[in-house]
């Protein structure tokens, strides 16, 4: 312990991801007597990965429910329970098991408000573990960010470390809408500093909402899950290099924070996506593209002061544009490819 201005720093209480997803989802429970979990071993055997340790003996059989081995099944009873006012937490051993239900978390779940225009909201979390693990193959390795986060009527989170563990899983428990939280196995065990307002029962993340973990200046890394944790060891051996990495920690896949992401871009003018799923379709694919329909126009309009769309413009459109002006000497054109080049042209020289 380090003695600061006279008082002693005490260090941040550790918590793992198992633990604080827990507190959470007790808490919940304990606020809101419609809150209810089922799942497949959540009950006595208290969770495939002990995540609802003790909430069976705390809250009984009536709202810590085990089920049969019928993901179809289960998830239809817990939608239509959001449809009756109730708030389940469905709770997948896998989300590689969420493939047999995914015609209810799709087609029952995200859809009926739209398709109530407005009238029936479903509010209901679809939480498990999501994406590779230790030796468990093919089947149950793949990440379902890009596919959850595809469909309209999702909302979709992926926490990385405890803080946004507890914090997401709260905001999805109350949030009227059906939310997808995307954890990982990996995770579960691992402790993290856990600060005083993340103890609270009051504490929230908000939904859609990106957190800057690391500031930097030469290149923003963006990534959701546990990847956060390799992009910021990758961002300190950079930093011994010279490089400084803006890591960002995305918390939220389905809505976007593109604002965040486009602010960070546009500081560091370099972009990096990394995630643990496949490259087509996927998250980052998402992200370059919308930086390529955004900012990438606005950096365009900053290096020119040319009103038409440049990007378009041939050599031939330039000297026209250049004579109906009449200021052959003063309209200043910036190159495209290289911004700052005097060559006042729009040619990829």
């Amino acid at each position: 312990m380090a003695a600061v201005s006279g008082l002693v720093r005490r260090p941040l209480r550790e918590v793992t991801v198992r633990d604080a997803i827990n507190q959470g989802m007790d808490e919940e429970l304990e606020r809101d007597e419609k809150v209810f979990l089922l799942g497949e071993e959540v009950a006595q055997y208290d969770g495939a990965y002990k995540v609802s340790r003790g909430l069976w003996k705390k809250y009984g059989d009536k709202r810590i429910i085990d089920t049969p081995i019928s993901e179809m099944g289960f998830a239809g009873i817990a939608v239509g329970a959001a449809m009756a006012g109730l708030r389940p937490i469905c709770e997948f051993m896998t989300f590689n098991f969420s493939m047999q239900a995914i015609d209810q978390v799709i087609n029952s779940a995200a859809k009926t408000y739209y398709m109530s225009g407005g009238l029936q909201s479903v509010p209901i979390v679809f939480r498990g573990p999501n994406g590779a693990s230790a030796g468990v193959a093919a089947q149950h390795s793949q990440c379902f960010a890009a596919w959850y986060g595809h469909c309209p009527g999702l909302k979709v989170v992926s926490p990385w470390n405890s803080e946004d563990a507890k914090g997401l899983i709260k905001s999805a428990i109350r949030d009227n809408n059906p939310v997808v939280v995307l954890e990982n196995e990996l995770m579960y065990g691992v402790p993290f500093e856990f600060p005083p307002e993340a103890q609270s029962k009051d504490f929230l993340i908000p939904i859609g909402k990106a957190k800057i973990e690391r500031q930097g200046t030469h290149i923003t890394v963006v990534s959701h899950s546990r990847p956060v944790g390799h992009c910021l060891e990758a961002a300190a051996v950079l930093s011994k290099e010279g490089v400084e990495c803006e890591v960002i920690n995305m918390r939220t896949i389905r809505p976007m924070d593109m604002e965040t992401i486009e602010a960070s871009v546009m500081k560091t003018n370099h972009l990096v996506t990394v995630e643990g799923g496949w490259p087509q379709f996927g998250v980052g694919a998402e992200i370059c593209a919308r930086i390529m329909e955004g900012i990438s126009k606005k950096l365009v309009l900053e290096y020119s002061q040319a009103v038409v769309n440049i990007m378009y413009l041939n050599t031939y459109s330039i000297k026209r544009l250049k004579a109906r002006s009449g200021q052959m000497t003063t309209l200043n054109l910036s190159c495209v490819q290289f911004p700052g080049c005097s060559c006042c042209s729009c040619h990829w020289c």
